[in-house]
């Protein structure tokens, strides 16, 4: 992977950003959270503006977190059409014009967002454990260039996460590669990098960010009868109905995957073991 520094593009200001000394980082979804304090440690606050279970794509921040952004030196946004970004990042530009923003999608090669109704590209970058590490390090360059006395620190903590990151990596690839059944189906189309990744195909009960029709439904258990899927996979911040009533069609389950959750290294290794036993 050629990893591709990003670069800010707002100029830097005056903002401490954080009255204890430490850099004010605002992040878009959980997932950024460990990347940017595992790389930053001590050094940094984090404030995630969508929060567990919350839809990126509808959500709208509360108080206290647009006064986070007020005092925040740097904003690592996701940077691959993420709604919420394209939505709000006009107004949390205007209460802190001195904040930078970094797009940690640089140097990623996006999929075309062709299964939800957005225009633009696939928005869920960060399920792909090698997307990640391009994040990373785009987060790394940007913490030295705002606090180039630290850059020891900083690299240290860098280098100890992506090794973790490969390890996880090659887990995944491991794990995956004997897997006879290589379509998954999910509810919401969030894993295309991953499937990219690894070999495999998702199936969207959703489509263009809608709820399937009868019609759709049934030909949905169609689909899952003739590749023997018998998980449907949901995220914590949609509805299960639908999944529910296809998973009763084909005597199968419907089992939770979280493409946001905090915890990224134990997560996408749960994602994988759920993926693997579909």
């Amino acid at each position: 992977i050629i990893l591709t520094v990003a670069y800010l593009y707002t100029s830097p200001g005056n903002n401490t950003g954080s009255r204890d000394g430490k850099i004010g980082v605002v992040v878009t979804v959980g997932p950024q959270e460990e990347f940017v304090k595992r790389v930053g440690g001590d050094l940094v606050n984090v404030t995630v503006m969508v929060p567990p279970g919350a839809d990126p794509h509808t959500y709208e921040p509360l108080p206290n977190q647009m006064k986070q952004v007020q005092e925040a030196q740097i904003y690592f946004q996701v940077g691959s059409d993420v709604e919420f970004e394209l939505s709000w990042m006009d107004k949390l530009t205007s209460i802190n014009p001195q904040m930078k923003w970094v797009n940690t999608s640089t140097g990623i090669q996006l999929i075309p967002n062709t299964a939800e109704s957005e225009e633009g590209s696939d928005p869920h970058v960060w399920v792909s454990p090698r997307n990640a590490k391009v994040m990373v390090e785009n987060i790394y360059q940007n913490l030295t260039l705002a606090d180039p006395e630290n850059k020891d620190y900083y690299t240290k903590n860098r280098d100890e996460y992506l090794n973790e990151l490969d390890e996880l990596d090659k887990n995944i690839t491991q794990r995956l590669s004997g897997k006879n059944n290589t379509k998954i189906m999910v509810y919401h189309p969030a894993w295309a990098y991953f499937c990219k990744d690894y070999n495999l195909q998702q199936i969207s009960i959703q489509q263009d960010g809608k709820e399937p029709t009868p019609q759709a439904l049934a030909s949905l258990v169609d689909t899952a009868r003739r590749e023997n899927i018998k998980v449907i996979f949901v995220s914590p911040e949609f509805s299960t109905s639908n999944a529910k009533v296809i998973a009763n069609e084909i005597d199968g389950k419907v089992v939770v995957v979280d493409p946001l959750s905090k915890d990224y290294l134990k997560n996408m290794q749960k994602v994988a073991e759920a993926f693997v036993v579909t």
